[in-house]
């Protein structure tokens, strides 16, 4: 029988009351167990990263609400969310596993940290940053997103529009030149990135977590993580 991968998932926490539990959707777990997976929740603990970089095959950030440093942020923009011990631990975890080309997905914070650190910038709440923008921070909220051809993600989610949902206030709204926009959606908003640098180093704004995977192209980028990890 072939070995499944390993993947490091860094924890959320309840923010929103206090920070002081984890507090991570099973939905993640359930995700990459059936995209053929084992996957691990990672705590808050800085002398577990190089442990967990070298051992494991790919690693997961998950969404969250946490304060971003300031520099992320366009002039005049900061973080509106708490602090939290999270950031050092996933920066270190996601610089880490990036360093040794081993997979990364970002998934909704996830995709803002991997923009930021290749020179990416973003705003604290995309629908006041400029007109005709969408209400992004709703959970019975969808909205289409469009996937442009020719990168890597179009390849693994096949299809050129499909409706996703959308829970984010933050957003990244500018781009360098190491990261490629994958997905937009109708209102402009940036839904998704790559950094092709990378063997596998992926973002989404949406949370494919939640989308049916057998029916939903959206979903996609779980099985093509997990063959990257097995890899």
């Amino acid at each position: 029988m072939d070995r499944k991968p390993k993947i490091a998932v860094i924890m959320d926490e309840n923010t929103s009351s206090g920070g002081d539990c984890y507090d991570t959707s099973k939905s993640y777990f359930s995700a990459l167990g059936r995209a053929g997976a084992f996957a691990f929740g990672i705590p808050y603990a800085v002398d577990l990263v190089d442990h967990v970089v070298e051992t494991f095959d790919g690693f997961l950030s998950v969404g969250g609400r946490i304060n971003f440093p300031g520099e992320w942020y366009v002039e005049g923009d900061r973080s509106q969310y708490p602090l939290s011990d999270r950031l050092a631990v996933e920066m270190a975890l996601m610089e880490g596993f990036l360093a040794r080309d081993k997979p990364v997905l970002g998934i909704c914070n996830g995709m803002q940290m991997l923009g930021c650190l290749h020179g990416c910038r973003m705003v604290s709440d995309v629908r006041s940053s400029r007109a005709g923008v969408l209400e992004h921070d709703r959970a019975d909220m969808r909205h289409d997103v469009h996937i442009p051809q020719g990168t890597r993600m179009a390849a693994i989610l096949n299809a050129d529009t499909f409706s996703v949902n959308t829970f984010h206030r933050e957003a990244i709204v500018e781009v360098s030149d190491a990261v490629i926009v994958t997905a937009r959606g109708t209102d402009g908003v940036i839904e998704a990135i790559e950094v092709p640098a990378y063997a596998f180093a992926m973002g989404l704004q949406w949370h494919p977590e939640r989308l049916d995977a057998e029916s939903h192209p959206g979903a996609r980028i779980f099985d093509a993580f997990v063959s990257a990890a097995s890899r």
